[in-house]
C-alpha cells in the first residue's frame, strides 16, 4: 500500500521531466541547424571547462627556464613573470626585502642596499589558493604545551603577506605566479616619500619589471628582483634633486627566501649592562614569578672548531665583504678598519675568527650569503649604517650589512682644512673621490699634516663602528671617558692638540684599533666557555670584570635627546672633564679661527668657498657646549642591578656645575663671536655657478655674508643648552641652597646685559646676544613640557631683562637706546601673549652638524 502511494505520488512529475526532457531534446535538434555562432558558446564553455583543470607543470612551464634552488622558481621570458615553485607546505624560511638601488637622497632615506624588515613565514595552501603567512614572534609560550603555545597563538594577529592561486601541480607540488608580489611595493617605498613630504606617489605597473639578471636561486637562499617605477604628480624638492624625470622613480627592490638556521645555535640572554642589541619577545609560559618579556642578544653564529681548547679556530669564520666599487684608498681603509675586529674575536678564544675580503666580482651584495661593506653615494652628506638580517626566533645575525655614505669623509676633509690646511700640501685636493688618486698610497702623504690621511683614518674608525652594529652592538657614549678611546662604538671628534709653538697638531686626530670596552663586549657576546662550565656564571663573572675595571656603559636614549643629563654620554666628545674640553676646544676654535684664509684653499678653488671651511671652524665648539650644559642639573648614573655594587644616580654638585656655567658663559664673549675682519674681506658671494649650500651660514643680508647671523647661531647653542626645559626643570628642583635654577638665571642674563664694548662689531654682536636670550625666556615660559618652578624660573629672568632694559633707555648710544626700545615692546607684547595672533619669530637654520648628517636638503 505504501508502495503504490509512492508510485501514484511520483507518477505525475515523472510524466513532467519526460516531456521536458524530450523538448530539449528538440530543441538541441533545431539548434543544431541553426547559425555557427551558437557552436562558438559551446566552444567557449569547453574551454572554460577545460581551464578549470589545473594543468601539470610540465604543460604550464613548457619552455621556461628553471632556477633550482631553496625556492625553486621559472622564468617565463616572454611573459615577464617569475613563477615559484611550492612543495614543502608549512615550511618556515625568512623572508627579507630591501633596495638594490637607491634614491640618492639622505633626507629621504631610500638608499642602495638598504634593507628592511624581516619576516619568519610560511606558505599555506587552501584549496585552489596560496597565502603567503608571517608569524607573529613577539608573543609566545615557549615553555609550555601544544595546548598553551595554540591559546598564545590565536590570541594575537598573524599577517598575510600575499596570495594568489594554484597555477600548476604535480603531486601536491605547485606552480604560482609570484610576480604580483614582486613588482608590489613591499619595502614601503611610497610611504617613505610621502612620510619625506615628497608627494604622492605609486607603482605603475607598465614600467615596472621583473629584474632577471638578478634573480638567482642557491641551496640556502633564493634571490628576487624587480625594477618599479613609481609616478607621482606633485614631486617634492628631493626628489626633484636626483632624478632625471622626477614624475618617475624608478628603484629596484629586492627580496630574499632564507633557508631558517638549524636548531644548533643557542640564544645568549641579555643584559642591561651589555652593549648587545637583543630580539625581544612576551613569553607567556614564564613562571608568575618571572619577567614576561624576554632578551636575547643578537649575535653572529661562532663556534670553536676545539671546545675544550682555551683558543681554537672557529668552524665557520665571520667574513665581511668591502664593495669593490669604493676607490682603492677608501677600500684599504675599510679592510683596515673593518679588520681591527679580529683582536677582540682573539681576546674571546677565536683564532682568525674575523676576517675581511673584498667582494668577488660576480657577487650581489644584497645576497644574504654575504656580509657587505657597502659603498654608497648620495646627493648630500648623511648618516652611516650598520644593519644585520637576523633571525627573529632566536637573535641570531644571519648577514650584516653596512651602508657607508661617501659624501661624509668630504665633509670631514672640510673640517680638517680649516683647522690646519695649508698651501704646502694642497697638492692632491683637487682629484679623486676625497682628493686622492686611484695610484696615490696612504705612505705617500704625511698623515700628521695632511687632511686627507686623517680624513682617511676617520674612514677606518667609521668602518670599525659600523661593523660593530652589525656584529651586534650598540653605541657606548660613555666611552671617549675612560681609558684612550675605549671604544669604536662611540662617536670621535678629532682630537686637535695645541703644541707650544701655539701650533694646531692632528697626529692623533683618530684613534686606531679596537678598544677595551669593545674587546669586552666581544667576550660577552660571543665568548664559548669550557664545556663543563656554567654559562651564566661565566658571564655575571665578565659583568663584574667590567665594573670593576671601570667601564662605563650609556647609550643613545641617555645621551642624544636635548634634555639629556648625564655629563659623560656625549657625542663628538673628548676627555672625562666636558668642562675642561670646552675650554680646550675654544682655544683650538681660536686658533683656527685667527689663520683661515687663502692659505686653506687650493689654486683655482674660488673665494667664495672659504665659508664653507669657516663653518665647521666657527662652530668647532658646539658639540662640547652640548657636553659642558648637561653638567648643569646633571646626573651620573649606570645601569645598575640589585647586588652589583655600583652608584645608580649622583648629582652633579655645585663646584662641577657653576664651573660649567662659567665655560659656557665664555662661548657667549662677543670677542669669540667675531669674524675677523681680514677674513670677512675674503669672503664675496658665491658665484653665479654654485648650487644653493645647506653647508653655508644662512644670512640676511644676502648675498653678501652675515657675521651677525653666524654670532646669532652660535649664541643661540649655548643659551638654548642653557634654558632647556628638562634641565631647568632638574635644577630648579635642586634648591638653592648651593646651586640652584636662580644662580643660572642671574648669570646668564647679567652676562648677556653686561655694558657694551662700545666698539663694532662688538656691540652689535652683544645685541644679538641679548636678543637670543630675550626670545628662548619666552620660549622656555611658554613650553607645555616645562615644569611650573621652571616656567616660573623664566619670569623671574624676564624681570631681570626689564630691569637692564630699563638702564639701557638712557643710554646714550642710539643703536643701545634704540634696542631697548625694541626689547621692551616685545617684552610687552609677549606678556599680552601676542602668539595667539602671530607667529613668534623663527630661528635661523643651523648649518647641519654631526660632521654626517641632519642636512635638509
Amino acid at each position: 500500500m505504501q508502495q503504490s502511494t509512492i508510485t501514484s505520488q511520483l507518477g505525475a512529475p515523472c510524466l513532467c521531466w519526460a516531456l521536458v526532457f524530450a523538448t530539449v531534446v528538440l530543441a538541441s535538434a533545431v539548434r543544431a541547424q541553426e547559425p555557427s555562432d551558437q557552436t562558438a558558446e559551446d566552444q567557449d564553455a569547453k574551454k572554460l571547462a577545460d581551464e578549470m583543470e589545473i594543468p601539470s607543470i610540465e604543460e604550464k612551464a613548457g619552455e621556461w627556464s628553471k632556477v633550482e634552488g631553496f625556492q625553486t622558481f621559472y622564468w617565463d621570458e616572454r611573459g615577464g613573470k617569475i613563477w615559484l615553485e611550492v612543495s614543502e607546505w608549512d615550511r618556515e624560511f625568512l623572508f627579507v626585502h630591501g633596495l638594490s638601488s637607491g634614491l640618492g637622497s639622505n633626507p629621504v632615506g631610500l638608499d642602495r642596499g638598504q634593507l628592511g624588515r624581516e619576516y619568519v613565514c610560511q606558505f599555506k595552501r587552501v584549496g585552489p589558493k596560496v597565502l603567503l603567512v608571517a608569524r607573529n614572534l613577539s608573543f609566545r609560550a615557549r615553555l609550555g604545551d601544544e595546548l598553551e603555545k595554540r591559546a598564545v597563538d590565536e590570541s594575537f594577529a598573524h599577517s598575510v603577506l600575499w596570495g594568489g592561486s594554484v597555477g600548476a601541480e604535480n603531486n601536491g607540488t605547485v606552480l604560482i605566479d609570484f610576480t604580483e608580489f614582486l613588482l608590489s611595493d613591499v619595502h614601503g617605498v611610497a610611504a617613505s616619500l610621502k612620510r619625506a613630504k615628497q608627494g604622492e606617489f605609486q607603482i605603475d605597473p607598465k614600467r615596472s619589471a621583473v629584474f632577471p639578471i638578478r634573480c638567482k636561486a642557491f641551496a640556502e637562499n633564493t634571490e628576487l628582483e624587480a625594477t618599479l617605477t613609481f609616478a607621482g604628480k606633485e614631486p617634492g624638492p628631493l626628489v626633484r634633486a636626483v632624478t632625471p624625470a622626477p614624475h618617475s622613480v624608478s628603484l629596484r627592490q629586492h627580496l630574499s627566501f632564507v633557508k631558517l638556521p638549524n636548531e644548533n645555535y643557542v640564544p645568549r640572554p641579555h643584559d642591561p649592562r651589555c652593549p648587545s642589541m637583543f630580539v625581544s619577545f612576551a613569553d607567556y609560559s614564564e613562571p608568575l614569578d618571572r619577567p614576561l618579556e624576554q632578551r636575547w642578544i643578537m649575535r653572529h653564529r661562532l663556534q670553536k672548531r676545539d671546545p675544550a681548547a682555551a683558543v681554537s679556530p672557529p668552524v665557520e669564520p665571520i667574513v665581511y665583504y668591502v664593495d669593490p666599487g669604493a676607490p682603492k684608498p677608501i677600500r684599504d681603509a675599510l679592510i683596515e678598519g673593518a679588520s681591527w675586529w679580529n683582536d677582540a674575536f682573539a681576546a674571546a678564544g677565536f683564532e682568525n675568527a674575523f676576517q675581511v675580503k673584498l667582494l668577488p666580482p660576480d657577487a650581489d651584495p644584497m645576497d644574504v650569503r654575504y656580509n657587505v661593506i657597502q659603498w654608497v653615494h648620495r646627493r648630500t652628506r648623511g648618516w652611516s649604517y650598520g644593519r644585520s638580517v637576523v633571525d627573529p626566533r632566536t637573535g641570531e645575525i644571519i648577514k650584516g650589512h653596512v651602508t657607508l655614505g661617501s659624501l661624509r669623509v668630504r665633509q670631514d676633509r672640510l673640517l680638517l682644512e680649516g683647522l690646519v690646511a695649508t698651501a704646502e700640501n694642497q697638492g692632491c685636493r683637487s682629484c679623486g673621490v676625497i682628493g686622492i688618486s686611484e695610484d696615490t698610497t696612504l705612505a705617500a702623504l704625511d698623515e700628521h699634516t695632511d687632511p686627507i690621511q686623517v680624513a682617511l683614518a676617520r674612514i677606518r674608525q667609521l668602518s670599525a663602528h659600523e661593523v660593530g652594529h652589525t656584529l651586534g652592538f650598540v653605541h657606548n657614549f660613555a666611552a671617549s671617558t675612560y681609558g684612550d678611546r675605549a671604544s669604536v662604538m662611540d662617536y670621535p671628534a678629532p682630537r686637535v692638540n695645541i703644541t707650544d709653538q701655539n701650533e694646531l697638531d692632528l697626529s692623533d686626530a683618530y684613534g686606531i684599533g679596537i678598544g677595551a670596552w669593545d674587546t669586552w663586549g666581544v667576550q660577552f657576546a660571543y665568548s664559548h666557555f669550557a664545556p663543563d662550565a656554567d654559562e651564566a656564571s661565566e658571564l655575571q663573572r665578565l659583568l663584574r670584570q667590567a665594573i670593576s675595571s671601570g667601564y662605563r656603559f650609556i647609550s643613545d636614549a641617555d645621551a642624544r635627546p636635548p634634555g639629556a643629563a648625564h655629563p659623560l654620554a656625549n657625542l663628538w666628545d673628548n676627555g672625562n672633564d666636558p668642562v675642561a674640553e670646552l675650554i680646550h676646544v675654544m682655544r683650538v676654535r681660536q686658533i683656527a679661527l685667527s689663520r683661515l684664509g687663502e692659505s686653506n684653499l687650493a689654486d683655482g678653488q674660488p673665494l667664495a668657498q672659504l665659508e664653507e671651511l669657516l663653518v665647521p671652524v666657527y662652530l668647532h665648539h658646539r658639540y662640547q657646549v652640548d657636553a659642558a650644559a648637561k653638567v648643569i642639573g646633571g646626573a651620573f648614573y649606570t645601569y645598575a642591578v640589585k647586588g652589583d655594587g655600583q652608584m645608580a644616580i649622583l648629582r652633579a654638585n655645585e663646584t662641577q656645575q657653576r664651573q660649567a656655567l662659567l665655560a659656557l658663559l665664555g662661548t657667549l664673549d662677543p670677542r669669540q663671536l667675531v669674524v675677523p675682519a681680514e677674513l670677512l674681506q675674503k669672503l664675496p658671494p658665491k658665484p653665479y655657478s654654485s648650487n644653493r649650500d645647506i653647508e653655508r651660514f644662512p644670512s640676511h643680508t644676502a648675498p653678501v655674508f652675515d657675521p651677525l647671523a653666524a654670532a646669532r647661531i652660535a649664541a643661540d647653542m649655548t643659551i638654548s643648552n642653557l634654558l632647556q626645559v628638562d634641565r631647568v626643570s632638574r635644577l630648579a628642583m635642586q634648591g638653592d641652597k648651593d646651586f640652584g635654577v636662580q644662580d643660572l638665571m642671574v648669570a646668564l642674563v647679567d652676562v648677556a646685559w653686561r655694558p657694551n664694548v662700545v666698539e663694532r662689531p662688538l656691540d652689535d654682536i652683544s645685541r644679538v646676544i641679548r636678543q637670543s636670550l630675550n626670545e628662548h625666556v619666552f620660549q622656555l615660559i611658554e613650553s607645555p613640557s616645562a615644569s611650573v618652578a621652571a616656567r616660573s624660573a623664566g619670569y623671574f629672568a624676564l624681570d631681570r631683562i626689564k630691569q637692564h632694559v630699563r638702564t639701557r633707555e638712557r643710554s646714550s648710544n642710539n643703536h643701545e637706546r634704540n634696542f631697548a626700545k625694541l626689547v621692551w615692546a616685545e617684552i610687552e607684547r609677549f606678556e599680552r601673549r601676542p602668539h595667539q595672533t602671530a607667529q613668534p619669530p623663527q630661528p635661523l637654520r643651523r648649518p647641519p652638524g654631526s660632521p654626517i648628517g641632519g642636512s635638509d636638503q
